[in-house]
């Protein structure tokens, strides 16, 4: 390990990127997280469905973990957006930051997650998080009762508008003036639905935060709803992965295998940029397998995928090479361990010369006698 350099570092400070980099502490690793503060839901008031704090604002979720992860020794946290990685001669990684400084690293963790596109609507920023959202599985709960516009043009949105409905009291597509993209069949399972599809420019979100009340229309008017949802556009955060030149999926995430390995070697990949629910307890769980099989790739365990093999650094520290001797034997050992079993199979099989105790061989007793101390009681005895 070139001296200085990190085992790994981890880009991305959300659910993804502190699960990684806490796991990779557990297993005694040397971290660095990066994170830019540029969270998907950093204007979100609550996240919902995370195991053991439903609502939580996201705000308070990232803080507690970046105050848990701290706690580590071997974790340090910067504030800093990754401008370039590269793999050096020596098969280290490069990572530049937009600080200009330069770290080096023997694994990278991307948890880069997603950007939206965001609908050009007056009140936009004012309204969400508190009444306007992207992720149906996410809010669509609290939308109970209440009538919802889904902001959207694409085909998509078709099954977008049509989720809702499984706890909306009504849901009206508008298109922000664009032509509607899906087919005459998709038009008519809306229509079947009692889903409206107007065609009109959303102009402006009425009411005060926690309080939404009605979009304006340009032609149509005020559309009374409570909940607004949009279904744009949405580009993972890939930059890294592309300079790196991991392979992508036809949708544009980074390409992983079960344990959170791309296509490059010693780098993993977690998160909403990784194929998937975009839930931010998921989030956090791939973040864990990413942390622990990169933990164990440097602890030279496990298994790593086809085509990483001789292609990594090599590690070598006290979190490893000390335990190695005891974890593999030598011949001269085995012998020693041989000659000191023996010992204690004479002292156990008969401690006073009087035949009262013997070793019990491959599970069963040597004869009929048997001992409470070597083997449990015959119940039926």
């Amino acid at each position: 390990m070139t001296p200085g350099a990190y085992d790994a570092v981890v880009v991305g400070g959300g659910p993804g990127g502190f699960g990684a980099a806490t796991w990779l502490a557990r297993y005694r690793a040397r971290v660095l997280l990066v994170d830019g503060g540029e969270q998907r839901n950093r204007w979100v008031d609550r996240s919902h469905g995370y195991l053991g704090d439903d609502p939580v604002t996201p705000r308070d979720l990232l803080g507690r973990a970046g105050r848990q992860l701290a706690a580590y020794p071997e974790v340090e946290q910067r504030a800093a957006q990754v401008r370039h990685c590269a793999r050096r001669p020596d098969a280290m990684f490069a990572v530049t930051l937009d600080t200009d400084a330069e770290v080096v690293a023997a694994r990278l963790v991307l948890a880069t997650g997603v950007e939206d596109a965001f609908p050009e609507v007056a009140g936009f920023f004012e309204h969400y998080g508190a009444g306007v959202f992207h992720c149906p599985t996410c809010d669509g709960y609290e939308t109970q009762g209440r009538d919802v516009v889904a902001l959207g043009w694409s085909a998509e949105v078709t099954g977008f508008a049509l989720s809702l409905l499984g706890w909306a009291a009504s849901v009206t597509v508008v298109t922000d003036g664009r032509r509607f993209e899906g087919d005459d069949g998709q038009r008519a399972e809306l229509a079947r639905a009692g889903v409206a599809v107007l065609e009109d420019d959303a102009t402006e979100l009425l009411g005060t935060r926690g309080d939404l009340r009605a979009l304006r229309l340009r032609r149509m008017g005020e559309l009374p709803c409570q909940v607004a949802f949009f279904s744009i556009a949405h580009r993972p955060r890939t930059a890294l992965a592309r300079q790196l030149r991991c392979v992508l999926t036809p949708e544009g995430y980074i390409e992983v295998d079960a344990e959170a390995a791309t296509s490059v070697p010693g780098v993993y990949a977690a998160g909403d940029v990784t194929p998937g629910l975009h839930l931010v307890q998921v989030a956090a769980a791939k973040g864990a397998i990413a942390g622990v099989a990169c933990a164990r790739s440097l602890r030279g365990e496990g298994a790593d995928p086809d085509g990483w093999q001789d292609r990594l650094p090599g590690y070598s520290s006290a979190m490893t090479e000390p335990n190695r001797p005891a974890m593999v034997p030598d011949a001269g050992r085995l012998d020693e361990l041989e000659t000191e079993i023996d010992e204690i199979r004479g002292r156990v099989d008969d401690p006073l010369g009087q035949g009262d105790a013997h070793f019990i061989d491959g599970g069963q007793p040597a004869d009929d006698r048997t001992d409470d101390l070597v083997a449990p009681p015959d119940p039926e005895a």
